[in-house]
């Protein structure tokens, strides 16, 4: 018998890991182009095409999305919410799509480790580290409420608006928003987005002016 055959594996360093999940995450992750008005970060949220951005991101102009390997769609705005800065689009893809992996944002906790990825300054894919640094409530508009969202040090810029903040796992843990700028980036956390979604697909919405 091969003295090797019982010896255990050896574990993934750190940076085959990170490189892992960050694979896993650019087959989820769109670009979202509004003509002159430039670009954000899009999520796959469902197989059926169903993708999620920032409202911001969206608000004008006819909404081309874009897959890292270079394939458009037109993609109609399904609904919008401008009080917490979500949009829901919708594309026909004639195969499944794969959605990010999700968990329940309630479960976070300050110190975690977080990672954004989106297209800063036109840099497709870019990733950025760091930790959640608090959790709690804000308005995102001065005519609205106050709305979840989570804090995070991971550098945030314009185009990253709308992509995707993940665990340690990969999982979708918030949206990212660069409304509101400041050192500290801003994303609306997994659970406010899902129910957004779960009720403007139980609606029934064609797509709509924004």
């Amino acid at each position: 018998m091969d003295p090797g055959t019982n010896q255990k594996t050896l574990p993934a360093t750190l940076t085959e890991e990170l490189d892992s999940l960050c694979q896993r995450a650019y087959q989820s992750l769109v670009v979202c182009r509004n003509g002159k008005y430039g670009a954000g970060a899009g999520v796959i949220w469902s197989q059926d095409g169903f993708i999620i951005t920032n409202y911001h991101v969206v608000r004008r102009g006819r909404i081309k999305v874009s897959f890292l390997d270079g394939h458009d769609y037109t993609a109609p705005v399904i609904a919008a919410a401008r009080q917490i800065d979500m949009a829901l689009l919708k594309i026909n893809f004639p195969a499944a799509l794969q959605p990010f992996p999700r968990t329940d944002a309630h479960l976070l906790r300050v110190g975690q480790f977080a990672l954004a990825v989106g297209h800063p300054w036109g840099q497709i894919g870019f990733v950025s580290a760091g930790i959640i640094s608090s959790l709690g409530k804000m308005a995102l508009d001065w005519r609205s409420g106050v709305v979840d969202v989570i804090r995070t040090d991971a550098g945030l810029a314009p185009g990253n608006s709308g992509g995707p903040l993940l665990d340690a796992d990969g999982r979708l843990i918030g949206i990212n928003t660069m409304i509101l700028g400041g050192d500290l980036g801003i994303a609306i956390p997994s659970h406010v987005v899902a129910e957004f979604v779960s009720q403007e697909i139980a609606r029934g919405r064609e797509a709509v002016a924004v």
